[in-house]
């Protein structure tokens, strides 16, 4: 690939929730797609928090078709990171994670990860998608996780 797209996306902001609350709301796949800001998460099946390296939990995207998706760095309340692939699959080679870091007891840095560095470049389809995946997607995704996250702490 010869283009200047980042392969590598990431964006941060506070958010006024504790960590733990915050990563309640990541670490559990049945609520992530009412905070996915890439408009790509139709559902997920309640029961599949996750809890360590080597779990899989599955999600409908919106276009109908179902992923698994293989959590690779975890640390309980502070990094969650996850490869997708279609289900019995090679992974393709990207990544999204999260990284939270306590400020105070209700204040929290959140950083959203998009990694498709390992993506294969004959793979137009993926490639094509995401090129799509700016800072912007994944700032609405942080803004809403913020509003829920907040929410639910009043």
């Amino acid at each position: 690939m010869t283009d200047e797209t980042p392969r590598v996306v990431r964006a941060s902001r506070e958010i006024a929730a504790s960590a733990e609350r915050i990563f309640a709301l990541i670490a559990d796949p049945s609520l992530q797609p009412t905070w996915d800001g890439n408009d790509n998460l139709a559902e997920a099946a309640p029961g599949q928090r996750i809890r360590a390296v080597g779990d899989v939990f599955t999600t409908e995207l919106t276009v109908g078709t179902v992923r698994e998706n293989h959590v690779v760095e975890f640390e309980e309340g502070r990094l969650v990171a996850w490869r997708p692939s279609e289900p019995g699959e090679p992974q393709p080679g990207h990544l999204w994670g999260w990284e939270l870091e306590p400020l105070t007891e209700a204040r929290t840095r959140v950083t959203h990860t998009y990694d498709w560095t390992h993506l294969n470049p004959d793979d137009t389809m993926r490639i094509t998608r995401a090129r799509t995946t700016t800072t912007h997607r994944l700032e609405a995704s942080l803004d809403n996780l913020a509003r829920a996250a907040e929410q639910a702490q009043t």
